[in-house]
């Protein structure tokens, strides 16, 4: 118990230096390693990490990180280490009593990354025609990120997704609607809404965002088998990944309006994963890992309707920003 109190005291006066140092509050909670410690919540109501963190936030990153992951070992002192975040936001652990025991923290006894694996990646590649033998050479299980500009080869998902197809192919018992399923997953990101039904039944002109309508981003998993198999007549699996690499059965569709988007994060699924941009425009902006914060550059790209992004989320922190005045809907899965 000595040692839990040590550990909380030096973060906590490791905070006091940063702000004595001239850093805001919000660029402490900004941080990766911060972020990454105590997972989103959602209660949690945080900005996304800055971009391109350098200098005297750099320093408190490297500072931080050790006495962090060790606040990781158990209940207490993940609870000592949720009060530290709720006490930066001006907040109490007592009035937001809906984060304890949320589920999603990220690992935080995660192998550190070799940085050689992304010390020479300077940019997302773009590719057409990517043949199966390239696919899996230089993309398939490499930290390198491609955006497929042809990926959506026969596919009639454009022409027929909308937020209306989405409303109608759920019955109003499915499982889906209510996450009353094991494998059912809804992601609210920055917005009031509690499960896909509360989307299907928000108003038309915040569909449309019309006039001074609130902006809105959510995504959830496809877990309603009439429902997919509806879905996966309009898309199929991507023509550069080849036969042998199994896909996933669990598919993932994010839907939201321009100026919204998903925070910083990073995932924690089984395989790399790639994401096809079926309408609107999305802004990916990519992070390396804290332990490869000077051997990795940041990475950005902006990826178009019929195009596929491939990237392993497990080890890229990402986060994305909806351009244009479209409404953009996603598709995602994983591969082995």
């Amino acid at each position: 118990m000595a040692a839990r109190t040590l550990i909380r005291d030096e973060v906590e006066d490791m905070v006091a230096l940063a702000l004595r140092c001239g850093l805001t509050e919000r660029d402490i909670v900004r941080l990766p390693s911060v972020r990454k410690l105590l997972g989103d919540g959602a209660c949690v109501r945080a900005t996304s990490p800055r971009q391109g963190v350098r200098g005297p936030a750099a320093l408190l990153l490297l500072l931080l990180l050790p006495p962090l992951l060790l606040l990781g070992l158990g209940g207490p002192l993940r609870r000592s280490a949720l009060r530290l975040w709720f006490h930066l936001h001006g907040s109490s652990l007592e009035t937001e009593m809906c984060v304890v025991g949320f589920s999603d923290f990220h690992n935080p006894f995660r192998q550190p990354l070799d940085c050689r694996v992304c010390s020479n990646i300077t940019a997302v590649d773009r590719k057409s025609n990517l043949s199966h033998d390239e696919f899996l050479r230089d993309y398939a299980y490499s930290m390198q990120p491609v955006v497929v500009e042809d990926g959506q080869r026969n596919w009639s998902a454009k022409d027929i997704f909308s937020f209306e197809f989405f409303s109608q192919i759920y019955s109003s018992g499915s499982s889906a609607l209510d996450n009353s399923g094991s494998e059912c997953q809804f992601f609210p990101y920055d917005t009031e809404f509690h499960n896909l039904r509360d989307v299907f039944e928000m108003e038309a002109g915040r569909v449309g965002m019309h006039g001074n309508a609130k902006p809105w981003y959510i995504g959830w998993s496809n877990c309603d088998s009439s429902a997919a198999s509806i879905l996966r007549q309009h898309y199929k699996r991507p023509y550069f990944i080849p036969a042998i690499s199994e896909s996933s059965k669990m598919d993932w569709i994010f839907m939201g309006v321009p100026g919204h988007g998903a925070h910083m994060h990073i995932d924690d699924v089984d395989n790399p994963s790639w994401q096809a941009q079926i309408r609107g425009i999305k802004h990916w902006n990519l992070e390396p890992p804290a332990e490869c914060y000077y051997e990795c550059s940041s990475l950005e790209a902006i990826v178009y309707p019929g195009q596929i992004i491939v990237l392993d989320t497990n080890k890229w922190f990402h986060e994305t920003h909806i351009l244009g005045e479209e409404l953009s809907i996603t598709i995602g899965s994983e591969y082995d």
